[in-house]
């Protein structure tokens, strides 16, 4: 088996810390005695704590910037439609510590918020395509002044849901599902929606409903 390179420790551990601790409480020396290596070594690969957290957002970037990438011309069903939120949710508390403090966050690290910024606009602009998709194919009837309303509301819940869930949850950084998430989006879509389209995706938002 390969042998996991220091620099990829380094990140892994990081996040793991940032999330559960939250990123202001994780210093690179708490990171380093994790790890169970020098403050030197940590400070060969990474030059600050900074440089970490940028990778990490390159990280997320990249992930979720393939996730939006969805064609314009794309026919999705509902069973897609909660298969694209689950991964969305999925990929967003994987790297929730960007999202516990959002504000926070972009006011400590100002390199990151032209970044989120095209993340924010690639969120409501793929909203804009599935919501005109359901519209194209009938299931969802609404004006386009109302749609895109919808569309930032969509964008808001996603970019708040990790901050909303934790406090809901006493804080607790580590019971966060985001099954909860999905089932949120699901039932703003749904009074949006045609009779029998309304039907089956409250009945497929059955699965994702909390405990």
């Amino acid at each position: 088996m390969a042998k996991v390179k220091t620099r990829d420790r380094i990140l892994t551990t990081s996040l793991a810390l940032f999330n559960e601790l939250g990123e202001p409480n994780v210093t690179t020396l708490l990171i380093s005695d994790e790890l169970n290596i020098s403050p030197g070594n940590l400070y060969y690969h990474f030059r600050s704590k900074s440089d970490i957290v940028g990778e990490l957002f390159g990280q997320y970037s990249h992930e979720i910037n393939d996730l939006l990438a969805i064609p314009k011309d794309v026919e999705v069903s509902l069973d897609q439609l909660g298969f694209f939120l689950h991964l969305l949710f999925e990929t967003i508390e994987r790297y929730r510590f960007l999202y516990h403090d959002l504000v926070n966050i972009l006011s400590r690290y100002q390199e990151l918020r032209p970044g989120f910024r095209r993340i924010l606009d690639s969120k409501q602009k793929g909203f804009q395509i599935l919501c005109d998709s359901l519209a194209n194919q009938g299931l969802m009837a609404t004006e386009p002044t109302i749609i895109k309303a919808l569309c930032e509301q969509l964008t808001l819940t996603v970019c708040y849901w990790e901050s909303f869930d934790s406090l809901r949850d006493a804080g607790n950084r580590n019971n966060l599902d985001p099954r909860r998430g999905v089932y949120q989006v699901f039932h703003l879509l749904i009074p949006h929606l045609g009779a029998s389209a309304s039907r089956e995706l409250y009945l497929l938002a059955q699965d994702y409903q909390p405990d």
